[in-house]
């Protein structure tokens, strides 16, 4: 089953317009940053084929992020650093990320639909928790791709630099190839070291 429209058309037959969702990605990795992205969808003009960022591949994910971006009315995405995170948590930074990007909208939004089963606090206005929002509403799914993308590119290049440890397949998560890396060459100043695996290691 694919996300659809019908919780953004109960807010926008109510009279509630510009409703933005919002995701985050990246909250499970040992490094890099967590990245969230926002987007108002233009109800006239939403690219086919949007889904769950995680269902889809790396083409039709770069395809369809650049379509979010030229088609929607706003969109914003948001990289909170690794700094951040060690000093407040991942829970605060993915936070933190989300409100960041619903308030980097150049179009207000009116109510935003946020994945997950909480709410960031002193959003800029109401908000509703989706869980697993990312298969059911178009919206969160969009922001969900935006935020994928330009969080997988942040690892890619960042692989460039550090290219022990398999970031440009693994995007900072845990795999074999980066247990192994740290374990030969160290962590970087990229790793979580608030993290416990990593904490561990050191």
């Amino acid at each position: 089953m694919l996300p659809n429209f019908s919780l953004e058309n109960k807010f926008i037959n109510s009279g509630v317009n510009f409703i933005a969702g919002t995701d985050e990605v990246g909250r499970g990795a040992w490094a890099g940053p967590v990245t969230a992205a926002a987007v108002i969808l233009d109800p006239k003009k939403i690219p086919n084929g949007i889904n769950d960022s995680k269902k889809l591949t790396k083409n039709k994910r770069n395809q369809l992020s650049a379509e979010i971006i030229a088609m929607s009315i706003s969109c914003s995405i948001i990289h909170i650093s690794v700094v951040e995170i060690d000093k407040i948590n991942i829970l605060e930074a993915s936070m933190l990320a989300m409100r960041k990007a619903t308030h980097s909208l150049n179009r207000a939004a009116s109510h935003v639909l946020v994945d997950g089963n909480r709410i960031p606090k002193n959003l800029n206005c109401p908000a509703t928790a989706v869980v697993k929002g990312d298969s059911l509403s178009l919206t969160i799914a969009a922001a969900s791709i935006l935020a994928k993308v330009a969080r997988d590119q942040i690892m890619e290049d960042l692989a460039q630099d550090f290219p022990k440890y398999g970031w440009e397949t693994n995007v900072g998560y845990g795999t074999k190839a980066h247990i192994e890396g740290i374990s030969q060459y160290g962590i970087t100043p990229h790793h979580r070291v608030s993290f416990k695996p990593i904490h561990k290691m050191l």
